[in-house]
């Protein structure tokens, strides 16, 4: 997500970065890191990895051959595999 005017969003005085979640319908913790992002107005592009197959070999890909989820990829910063609360908060700097 974007805002209007394709600009990246600010928190707090600082541009957040771009950030994409590779999810499952299924995942508590996908459900706790996508709640966590909107409680603190992160905005996020989610994937659903059983809907579209590419994006599971994406996050197997990334996550050296296993397939984890929640999969999150700061822009400029780094990839987390299922991130507590305060680890997320920590990559974003909102923590």
């Amino acid at each position: 997500m974007t805002n209007q005017s394709g600009a990246k969003p600010e928190c707090g005085g600082h541009e957040l970065p771009r950030v994409t979640i590779y999810t499952t319908s299924w995942c508590p913790d996908c459900r706790a890191s996508k709640r966590f992002m909107t409680l603190h107005d992160v905005p996020f592009t989610e994937f659903d990895i059983e809907a579209d197959p590419s994006k599971a070999e994406e996050v197997v890909r990334l996550n050296n051959g296993l397939r984890r989820v929640p999969t999150i990829v700061i822009e400029g910063g780094p990839t987390l595999a299922e991130p507590s609360d305060r680890d997320l908060g920590k990559a974003l700097g909102i923590a």
